[in-house]
């Protein structure tokens, strides 16, 4: 038996290491988001310096692992063999859950996981051991129900409190300095900062330092009971320093302020966050090293060792921190997530990633509604001044900023920093837990709200995004809690078996979520490279920039039409609903185009207007296309889910071979558009007219059949709609090609009169 637990000894520090790998590219966003996002600097500057942080934070971590050895249960009422048993199920749950949010690119909380990962586990062997008669105690006894209630309500507070003084701080220092920042550095600009530089020097020494060995326990004493003093010494010190930088140098100090806030928040998380990763497999392989010499079976072994507290090995830690670097540097993960809460809070307009949902339209209607009753009761005066304060300068902040267009500014950058140190280490002084990933995205985002980023036009979108996030987050509590439960169950009873299964789906997961976030980049990438140029766009790069998209377009509705149809005829949900989800994932590249066709217009020289209309036009067709697609899907999802009689066998017939003819008339369509085989248009005209004539045949055969009672009302709503859409996109389809035939002839004749005709 001591082979068996050997093993799951070497299976717990390798998931540990992959635990390291996809905890960093979650957790990362949480002391990136704001130096990328405001871009104080090139990427690989701000690397250099979470590096150092993450560095610095490991190596003199404390590594006292007590949430995961008795902060969620007591192991005194565990056996060995239970311990193994719930330390091997959570680390598969743990990597398998942070690796899914991280190829959506979704934040969530390490802590939050591992630890309802640690409750569920315990949990489930706890109630089997009392299923099966082996212990009298209650299962509240195995439970350490005060530790697990107060990170209940710390994840609670923390979301709300975040956000609300995020908001307030920023709405606060944007009135003293504007976007317009600079003129003000000088005084204001250097008091503000001295003051945040002053909040993160005592996060570090209270969050990110504390515990650490080469700390003697005097100054440990001495800044736990002289806070006020450390503050008040840190800022006349800070303040003197950045205001010699500034006057005789001309540094941008608050360049330095989220550098540093980098730095302290990159340290902390390797000093405390790092016991997620490998504070289960240390402890693991503590309660093994007890086991072997004890010379006890593992089934009677009691586990009382795990009350104590042990430090962690020194080179353990400096191994972690460096693997932990290594994965912030190449984790192409980590960026999705960091992209995820920088779009959400940037200052300029663009595209959406997240839809509106019910939730979200209420609390920006109601947001709106109470903006609205509130400015009755505030002097016109103050209101025009404050207003003047949040006026955006032309280029969105910064003009010396080389490093391209920031998502917001400095200012709101040292903010988010600021206020999420201060809180952190607030929390910290009081031992109340809360989650580093909470406070960083919430207090990012009650920034944005007070800097007005989440205007009219964006504020559902965000709402909508922010709404996702945390619902996220609640959801990986419920998550982690039921699979590291069911996992725990399966080891409990078929061991080895249940290890190897396990671990096969894990890799296959992990490996299966790695080529989905692959393809999703790459095609990221494809979309994106020609849209960042800053090119002048003429005719011709319409037309060779469009065609493609719009051919593959027009090949993937006639893909989805023809299931749609088949699921329809044989009445199989499930294709029909495979094909609704496609025409979804359709028109969400769609909308990527049109922020494409909108940047685009505004690249265009000023005198070639026919490009821009061309753009316009382009983006019509594409709607309608797309549209006749989407009545074409709602009619047969709602005819099948409201289980309606099926379409007649004359009826489906009729379709089977329209939908023949089509599939050879857009194929050639997309094949001409791409080979720009404009001789090509008078052949499918006429190919259009037998369709059309052929769609006016079957409907007098559909009026004939209603006339004597063979065709019902239902039946025959679906068969118009499906019919009639179907027309529109055969009209469709060649008004695309006949705009790239006008196009060309455009381009060759330098004349805009034969497109004009078009609509």
């Amino acid at each position: 038996m001591a082979e068996y637990y050997f093993f799951i000894v070497v299976i717990l520090f390798v998931l540990a290491i992959s635990d390291l790998i996809v905890g960093v590219s979650n957790d990362a966003v949480n002391f990136l988001n704001s130096a990328i996002g405001s871009k104080v600097a090139t990427r690989r500057t701000i690397m250099i310096v979470a590096s150092l942080g993450i560095f610095v934070g490991a190596t003199f971590s404390s590594g006292m692992m007590e949430v995961a050895r008795k902060g969620v249960f007591n192991p005194e009422y565990y056996v060995f063999y239970d311990i193994m048993t719930l330390f091997l199920a959570v680390m598969l749950t743990d990597i398998i859950l942070l690796d899914l949010f991280n190829t959506f690119g979704l934040p969530t909380s390490t802590t939050v996981s591992i630890v309802f990962e640690l409750l569920g586990a315990a949990f489930m062997i706890a109630l089997i051991k009392s299923q099966a008669g082996g212990s009298d105690l209650p299962i509240g006894d195995y439970i350490n129900s005060y530790g697990a209630l107060a990170i209940i309500m710390g994840i609670f507070l923390s979301v709300g409190i975040a956000f609300l003084i995020g908001a307030g701080i920023q709405y606060l220092t944007r009135i003293l300095l504007s976007f317009n920042y600079r003129p003000r550095l000088k005084f204001v600009g250097v008091l503000w900062s001295g003051l945040a530089m002053a909040t993160m020097i005592y996060f570090l020494l209270i969050k990110g330092l504390k515990g650490a060995a080469f700390l003697p326990a005097s100054l440990v004493g001495w800044t736990a009971n002289n806070t006020w003093t450390l503050i008040g010494l840190s800022f006349t010190f800070a303040s003197l320093i950045l205001f010699l930088l500034y006057t005789l140098f001309k540094v941008n100090i608050l360049k330095l302020v989220v550098l540093f806030g980098t730095f302290s928040l990159a340290m902390a998380f390797a000093g405390n966050d790092l016991v997620n990763f490998i504070g289960v497999p240390i402890a693991g392989f503590e309660s093994y090293k007890a086991w072997a010499s004890s010379g006890e079976v593992a089934e009677s072994f009691s586990m009382n060792i795990l009350s104590q507290a042990y430090p962690t090995n020194t080179y353990l830690l400096t191994g972690a921190g460096l693997i932990m670097i290594i994965t912030l540097w190449f984790s192409k993960k980590a960026r999705s997530v960091t992209e995820t809460e920088v779009n959400l809070g940037r200052q300029h307009e663009g595209l959406e990633r997240f839809s509106p949902n019910w939730l979200a339209k209420g609390i920006v209607r109601f947001v709106f509604q109470l903006n609205r009753s509130a400015g009755r009761w505030i002097p016109d005066t103050w209101m025009e001044k404050t207003e003047s304060q949040f006026e955006p300068l032309a280029d969105n902040t910064d003009k010396k900023n080389v490093h391209g267009a920031p998502a917001f500014d400095l200012v709101r950058a040292s903010v988010n920093l600021t206020v999420a140190s201060a809180l952190i280490a607030l929390a910290t002084s009081y031992k109340l837990p809360l989650s580093t990933t909470y406070v960083s995205f919430m207090v990012a985002m009650g920034t944005s709200l007070s800097d007005r980023a989440w205007g009219r036009d964006s504020a559902v979108y965000r709402v909508a995004g922010v709404v996702n996030v945390i619902g996220g987050w609640f959801a990986t509590a419920l998550i982690a809690f039921i699979v590291a439960a069911l996992f725990a169950c399966l080891i409990y009873f078929f061991q080895i078996y249940a290890i190897i299964g396990l671990l096969a789906l894990a890799f296959g997961l992990i490996l299966r979520s790695f080529r989905l976030h692959r393809r999703r980049e790459i095609a990221k990438k494809q979309r994106e490279a020609y849209y960042n140029s800053a090119q002048i766009i003429e005719s011709k790069t319409v037309i060779k920039d469009t065609a493609e998209n719009t051919a593959e377009t027009i090949l993937k509705v006639n893909q989805i039409i023809t299931h749609l149809l088949k699921g329809l005829s044989t009445e199989d949900r499930a294709l029909v609903k495979k094909s609704t989800d496609l025409l979804k994932q359709l028109q969400n590249e769609n909308l990527e185009f049109k922020y494409a066709f909108y940047n685009q217009i505004k690249r265009i020289r000023e005198e070639k207007t026919e490009a821009s209309r061309a753009y316009l036009l382009i983006y019509d067709l594409e709607q309608d296309f797309l549209q006749s697609s989407k009545l074409i899907a709602d009619s047969c999802e709602e005819h099948l889910g409201n289980l309606h009689s099926p379409l007649k066998p004359r009826q489906l017939n009729e379709l089977d071979n329209l939908v023949f003819i089509l599939d050879r008339y857009f194929l050639k369509i997309s094949d001409a558009i791409k080979a720009n085989d404009y001789p090509l248009y008078q052949q499918l005209e006429k190919e259009k007219q037998q369709l059309f004539i052929s769609i006016e045949t079957i409907l007098s055969q559909q009026v004939e059949g209603i006339k004597t009672g063979t065709y019902n009302a239902i039946n025959s709503f679906l068969f118009f709609n499906i019919l009639l859409e179907l027309k529109d996109l055969i009209a469709v389809a060649l008004r695309f090609f006949k705009l790239y035939t006008r196009l060309e002839m455009v381009e060759n004749k330098n004349s805009w009169a034969l497109l004009s005709k078009e609509k």
